[in-house]
């Protein structure tokens, strides 16, 4: 089973084959900032099982060894990288060419959530980020 996603303007859009290792929400600065949104929703997969297609994006170290990627057109994000998550690639979940079916399991970075955003799922709210929840992806 493929599961395909593209920007804005879909010249740079990517494919992964197989299940997802996680799905979530996150709340911090840094991803609000990226997408201009109050939060960002992701899918996390083994960067063995994706790959680009269309125009590869452009990317932007944030942080050192954190790696944002982009449409280099439209500017759409569409990924991220780190290499404190070796063998991850993690999916906007906005860019997913059916995100409709996306069905996120838990928030981390709760604790930088903006106050006036209402959620009102029951899902699992961890305080700190991703590499130090339960739900951790080590092992890709």
């Amino acid at each position: 089973m493929a599961t395909r996603g593209q920007c804005l303007c879909k010249k740079t859009s990517w494919v992964y084959k197989g299940d997802q290792t996680w799905a979530c929400y996150c709340h911090c600065d840094d991803c609000r900032r990226n997408c201009a949104a109050p939060v960002v929703a992701w899918l996390g997969v083994p960067i063995e099982n994706s790959e680009w297609t269309g125009d590869k994006p452009s990317t932007y170290e944030s942080s050192k060894g954190v790696f944002r990627h982009f449409c280099g057109t439209c500017g759409s994000p569409i990924g991220f990288e780190a290499d404190h998550y070796p063998g991850g690639m993690h999916l906007y979940a906005g860019s997913l060419e059916n995100p409709e079916e996306f069905q996120p399991t838990f928030h981390f970075n709760n604790q930088s959530r903006l106050p006036w955003l209402q959620m009102t799922d029951d899902l699992d709210a961890f305080e700190g980020t991703l590499l130090h929840s339960p739900n951790d992806p080590a092992g890709y």
